[in-house]
Formats: C-alpha cells, sequence, structure tokens
C-alpha cells in the first residue's frame, strides 16, 4: 500500500453489489471520487468540481466485507485545477493481506459560489 494514511476506509457492504454479487464498479469510483473531492478541496481551501476521469483500471474485485482504503496524491495543480492520482486497496475482514483493486487520475476544477472557476490560493 502507499505510504502515509488513507483519505477513506470503509467497508464494501451486500447494498453495494452489481447483479453477480461482487462490488459494483460504480460504487468503488464513488468512494475514489470522494477521496479525490477531499484532497482538492483541502489544497484549493474551498469548492472544487469533478470535471475528468481518465485512465481508471478495474485490477481486481471488491468483495462484500472488504476493508476498503483509499488514497489520493496531488499529481499537478495549474491555475484553476488540480490532478489527483487515487489508487483503491481491499484487504479481507479475515486477513492482514491487502491488494490494490484500481486507479485513476481525476481533474478537479476550484470554483467559486458561483460554481465559475477560480484561481486556487496560493499555498500556505
Amino acid at each position: 500500500m502507499p505510504d502515509g494514511m488513507p483519505v477513506i476506509r470503509t467497508i464494501a457492504m451486500p447494498a453495494d453489489t452489481n447483479p453477480s454479487g461482487d462490488i459494483f464498479g460504480g460504487w468503488l469510483m464513488s468512494q475514489m471520487d470522494l477521496a479525490a473531492g477531499n484532497l482538492a478541496a483541502r489544497h484549493s481551501r474551498g469548492r472544487a468540481a469533478t470535471v475528468a476521469v481518465e485512465a481508471m483500471s478495474f485490477l481486481s474485485p471488491v468483495l462484500v466485507g472488504d476493508e476498503v482504503s483509499l488514497f489520493a496524491r496531488l499529481a499537478k495543480a495549474g491555475r484553476t485545477s488540480m490532478r489527483i492520482e487515487v489508487e483503491a486497496w481491499r484487504r479481507a475482514r479475515e486477513s492482514e493481506e491487502t491488494t490494490k483493486v484500481t486507479e485513476a487520475v481525476f481533474t478537479f476544477v476550484a470554483i467559486d459560489a458561483s460554481g465559475r472557476p477560480r484561481a486556487l490560493l496560493p499555498a500556505a
């Protein structure tokens, strides 16, 4: 797993499954978007909106009961936008073994109260 603490750690539940009984990819993607959004809000010190997701790869399934840890890293910041790399890792409830299940790059734009792009604030 990546160094540092996960941005989000959650448990995959039965309500999150697809018709095959595996955890639905859309649920996992939404968790990744939440993790990226948390980092985007912290970095931009305000509202930020997802504008793109690229290079999403599902490497391994997530099963009901798995602990899912989401790690996010700011890869690049522009004038208004941020590219955030997110990895999701699973751990079965009865095991300490972890497996990377997916990764993606999310692009966020800092926005003002009207929803228009705004410049990122200088680092504090």
